[in-house]
């Protein structure tokens, strides 16, 4: 008789972040595990537990089943869903959650905290959301049977931050491969009305631990420049959002869909990501696929995602960050030999490895296979 391993499915009813994406692809490679009879997922079976209203395609996950349990929830009531209706409905399954938080009184569970940042850069969230994760991170760290994140960094970071022992804590990779599954978009330039003209591109949300202030006070220092600057990337409701006001202006387009996206990353000249905190960083590394040149903060777990394959520069700093920026817009040839070290360095790791290791980790959990 199999065993099931139910996931928190509350992610697929939001515009999907950084999070939600590693949560969607670890799904989506489970799947082809089992479609392949991978021995990892040997005695097992797994369901996907969804809240009502959200609407799942069965073609995208068609070895995983899919449930919708609970009442309706709105954005309000969907903490209701997570502590109370997923539970019970996940009642003798080992629970699975890929996005943080997770129900407080579920013993049977296995979580995935990314980082510890609501902690670290406070000023980045909302009162609310930092009220919640300073109870509910410790309480289910100490709760669940193993915790999950995505960095040797981010271990130490909830370790220390939460207080969970960091023997408790396994470390999975992360790939960005799943950008090469994405239609290949002619015309991005013209879609979005930019320029002939070269442009450097950032890419993620508007909060303040993203930094895009570097990026606009670097680009007002430098002045007249051949080239643009491209900012792509919403706010989420938990997030404060950062204010630039006199600041240089860029282009900022806001979210777009995952295929303009890779056409954006294509056509980019390089790629910068000037965070002051990160648990990983998978925008580089989902450039670095895509072959753009990438230019990063040089954050502990920045250099873990990036290695050699990027340039780093000092966060706090925009006349360093845009000193390096101008000498790499200025030299083609450091651009190709920086494309040529990111193919190779994201070839280390997929989605599929990074299912595999999970179910490896959280195996333990399971009683004997």
């Amino acid at each position: 008789m199999s065993q099931t391993i139910a996931i928190n499915g509350r992610f697929l009813g939001r515009r999907a972040t950084g999070v939600d994406r590693f949560a969607h692809e670890v799904v989506r490679a489970i799947d082809r595990l089992v479609a392949d009879n991978d021995r990892t997922t040997a005695g097992l079976s797994f369901e996907l537990l969804v809240p009502p209203g959200v609407e799942v395609d069965p073609a995208e996950f068609p070895h995983v089943r899919i449930r919708t349990v609970g009442h309706a929830i709105g954005r309000r009531s969907a903490q209701f869903w997570e502590q109370v209706s997923l539970p019970m409905a996940a009642r003798g399954a080992l629970l699975l959650n890929l996005c943080n938080a997770a129900p407080l009184l579920y013993r049977n569970q296995v979580t995935v905290m990314h980082d510890a940042a609501p902690v670290r850069v406070p000023q980045a969230y909302s009162r609310a959301f930092r009220s919640w994760y300073r109870i509910m991170a410790p309480w289910v760290g100490r709760m669940a049977r193993r915790v999950l994140t995505v960095s040797e960094f981010s271990r130490r970071e909830i370790a220390d931050a939460y207080r969970i022992p960091g023997g408790k804590i396994g470390v999975l990779p992360l790939s960005g491969d799943h950008m090469l599954r994405l239609p290949e978009v002619t015309g991005i330039r013209r879609k979005f009305g930019l320029s002939d003209r070269p442009y450097v591109l950032a890419v993620s949300s508007a909060s303040y631990h993203k930094n895009f202030r570097l990026v606009v006070e670097a680009v007002g220092m430098l002045g007249a420049a051949d080239y643009d600057v491209v900012i792509v990337g919403g706010s989420a409701s938990v997030f404060r959002p950062l204010s630039d006001e006199g600041a240089a202006p860029v282009t900022r387009l806001g979210y777009v869909d995952d295929a303009d996206l890779k056409a954006l990353f294509r056509d980019a000249a390089c790629f910068v990501f000037p965070s002051l905190y990160e648990g990983y960083g998978l925008p580089p590394v989902e450039a670095m696929t895509l072959g753009c040149p990438v230019l990063a903060s040089n954050l502990p777990s920045v250099r873990e995602a990036c290695g050699a394959a990027a340039l780093y520069f000092r966060p706090n700093s925009p006349a360093e960050f845009g000193e390096l920026l101008t000498h790499v817009m200025q030299d083609g040839t450091l651009r190709d030999t920086l494309r040529q070290r990111g193919y190779a360095w994201v070839q280390r790791y997929s989605w599929r490895d990074t299912a595999a290791r999970l179910l490896g980790e959280i195996s333990p959990c399971l009683s004997q296979r």
